[in-house]
């Protein structure tokens, strides 16, 4: 299994690996996965996307990883062009980078999404992180869910107050801490992994966030939209 960079140093950018393995995707013969030994590539889940970026053999030849995917097997999958497969082989060593901005904007937005968490105490049915967007969905009748401008400036005190994060792994019972239905919580080898910004909240996360809230940038409320008789789909955004 790829050892998982990211969970330690969410910003380490860059590793050397060793390739494990390399084969066709069967969802898509244009496509080919790559297994490293170790790596700072998130893969998708949770609402968060897999990170791209490039992969470096010592000779400087260099190969678009175009996502990252999770695997039963091998835990990670780098995803490139199967046109690739020539230059690839196992046992070679590499050099692996991510494409930073893009993963500091998901890292920001899915930091946002958490203080979003701390504000509404209802239950998320749902949500997806992009670069220029985020959303939660969240069980909340109309009535009891704040406005545009109320919701955005609660957001902005909480960025304004610079509350640093906090990643800690549990063997206990963390059911009570689930915020989102139907979602098992990350683990690994009977442990599971617990993202907290203070007092604010505190939940499951296996994604990737910043050290301090203030790195979050102004963030707003785009829009609310009603989802249902008691969902209510609120829309982030962050200002450059």
């Amino acid at each position: 299994m790829t050892t998982k960079l990211f969970e330690t140093d969410a910003y380490r950018q860059s590793c050397p690996a060793i390739i494990e393995a390399v084969f066709s995707l069967d969802a898509d013969p244009d496509k080919a996965g790559v297994v490293l030994d170790q790596s700072v590539f998130y893969p998708t889940g949770g609402g968060q996307p897999g990170d791209s970026g490039t992969l470096a053999l010592d000779d400087g030849t260099e190969v678009a990883i175009q996502t990252t995917e999770k695997h039963a097997e091998f835990g990670i999958v780098h995803v490139v062009d199967s046109a690739a497969l020539g230059q690839l082989a196992v046992s070679t060593p590499v050099t692996v980078t991510i494409d930073w901005e893009k993963r500091h904007r998901h890292m920001r937005f899915h930091s946002a999404l958490h203080l979003l968490c701390g504000i509404l105490p209802f239950s998320v049915t749902g949500g997806q992180i992009a670069t220029d967007k985020a959303r939660l969905d969240f069980d909340a009748s109309a009535a009891n869910t704040p406005d545009k401008q109320s919701l955005t400036e609660q957001l902005q005190t909480l960025v304004a107050a610079s509350i640093p994060s906090q990643v800690e792994w549990t063997s206990e019972d963390v059911t009570s801490l689930v915020r989102t239905s139907g979602v098992a919580p990350p683990s690994q080898t009977g442990s599971t992994r617990i993202l907290s910004f203070g007092t604010v909240d505190k939940q499951p996360c296996g994604g990737t966030h910043v050290a301090n809230t203030a790195e979050i940038g102004k963030v707003f409320v785009r829009k609310i939209e009603n989802k249902g008789k008691h969902y209510r789909r609120i829309i982030l955004a962050i200002e450059e």
